[in-house]
Formats: structure tokens, sequence, C-alpha cells
């Protein structure tokens, strides 16, 4: 059987380091070397130079399957390049954090190589990325009432449910936020992140709508080898069990706003996504 899945490029790649990135096929069907970013042009961009994205990455790269094998994941590089791009076209500064302060870790195999817009913000923000701000210190310093932050931004790739979904400090800030009507931005796999803002006795984002990375879907993609066995756990799941409502059945370019809570589906509304975020923003500053 692993021959013939090797044969037609359905066996997920086995790295040095014992972890598994997709297969052949499934690079072929879920990654580009391109993607449908716009451009990001904004006829009125914001500029005050003063209101600030902060933008929590995983600091996490190997997820354990259900069946013990590990996943070589992290932030996926078009989800969270794309928004950047709006962002930072609509006048808006982006403060990078992880848990820790360790290095952001990316889905290198995800990266748009032929995409240039992509390549240099990546190549921009290389420092910055290798060298985050720590969402500890944070959370320890910065959560006052007159804040120059006007949004959260959770970018996608299964190392969103890495270490963020439990992170104390991640709940206080998402609470923070939504205390003080911020808007909080999660694409893909991104709003399992929200997961953090339960504290066992109210769920701020109960009754909410939002767009994610299906469940159902998440099920299907060991099938052509994406991953190396079944996810460990479903965030889906446990977002619909605290009142929320994933508006998307399938992986696609959906997107929606609630309140202050904007979501996408997935890789394919990474543009669409970001300039939700950004048109959002910009008319809250308005």
């Amino acid at each position: 059987m692993n021959f013939l899945r090797k044969l037609f490029g359905i066996a997920p790649t086995l790295l040095e380091d014992g972890a598994f990135t997709p297969s052949q096929l499934a690079l072929k069907l879920a990654t580009s070397s391109k993607t449908d970013f716009d451009g990001g042009v904004y006829p009125k961009p914001y500029r005050g130079g003063n209101k600030r994205v902060l933008m929590v990455c995983t600091e996490r790269r190997y997820m354990t399957m259900a069946n013990g094998k590990r996943f070589s994941t992290g932030n996926h590089p078009v989800e969270m390049g794309l928004p950047m791009l709006h962002l930072l076209a609509a006048g808006f500064e982006i403060d990078i954090v992880t848990p820790t302060g360790k290095p952001v870790v990316v889905e290198d195999w995800a990266m748009p190589r032929e995409d240039v817009n992509v390549m240099r913000l990546y190549q921009d923000f290389a420092k910055s990325f290798e060298k985050p701000g720590s969402l500890v210190d944070f959370a320890r310093n910065s959560l006052i009432d007159d804040t120059s932050y006007i949004a959260v931004f959770l970018p996608g790739g299964h190392g969103a449910m890495l270490g963020l979904p439990e992170s104390e400090d991640l709940g206080n800030v998402l609470r923070w936020a939504h205390d003080r009507a911020l808007y909080t931005l999660a694409i893909c796999h991104g709003p399992a992140a929200l997961l953090a803002a339960n504290d066992g006795k109210s769920f701020i984002y109960s009754g909410y709508k939002i767009a994610a990375f299906p469940d159902a879907v998440d099920k299907q993609t060991p099938m052509i080898g994406y991953m190396p066995g079944h996810m460990p756990w479903k965030f889906g799941e446990k977002l619909n069990a605290l009142g929320v409502r994933i508006i998307n059945t399938k992986a696609d370019d959906s997107c929606n706003v609630d309140r202050r809570l904007v979501s996408g589906a997935s890789p394919k509304a990474a543009n669409a996504f970001g300039r939700l975020a950004a048109e959002t923003l910009l008319n809250a500053v308005r």
C-alpha cells in the first residue's frame, strides 16, 4: 500500500527530522507558486500613523496526529501574507508576537515563490519573524485602556492549533480586545486560537457566526497525503460546543463579519479576507 501511495504521489513526504510534509499530489492541489493578490490599492488609506494590528503567530512546528506521526506545519504563508499586504497598504502598522518570543514558524512548503509581492513581504519582515515580540510580555504590560491597537490578527495554518488555543496570555489579550471594542481577525485554522478566550465561565464569541476551515475537510485531507494522519482534535467541534456557528461547509473563499470579528475560510479566501479586514478597519477609523 505504501509503495502504491508513493507511486501515485499521495504519500506524505518524510523529512530528515522525522516529520512529514504534504504529498506531491496534495501540494499540486492545495498550493500555488502565485496568489490572487489584487494589488492592495486603497484610494484613501489611513494616514494617522498610530493605529496598529497585533499579529499573534505560532512558534511551534510539529503537530502530532492521531496516529502518532508528526506533521510539519506552522502559519500558512498565504493566509498570513496576503492579509498583511492589505493591512499595510491600507496604512496600518503590524506588530508580531509569538507566545514566548521565539521565531515565527511558517509552512515553508506552501510559500508562493513566484509571487513577487509575497516574497518581498517576507524579506522585509524577516527580522521581525526571526525576533518577534513576546505575547507573555504584551499580556503583562500592554493591556491598557488608551491603546494604539485597533485589531488582533490570528493567521491560519494548522500551527494556530499549537499552543495558542490553551494560552492564558492570548485569552487575556482577546478578552481585553473584545472589551475595548477592538477588532479580531482570524482566517482558516486561525479561529482555533479563539478558544483561548474561554475562561470556563463564559465565551465572548458565543452566538457569533464565522468562516473557518471545516473539520470535515480536515478529515478528508489524509486521503491525498496532505497530512500523515487524522487530526488530534477538531477545533470547529469545540467552537460549536461554545456557541459559535461556522457558516461554510467547504474550504472556499467565504468571509464573514460578525460584530467586530472578521473571518475567512481557507487560503482561497486570503485575498478577500485581507481586503475585507483592511476596509473594515478603515471604516472604523473614519
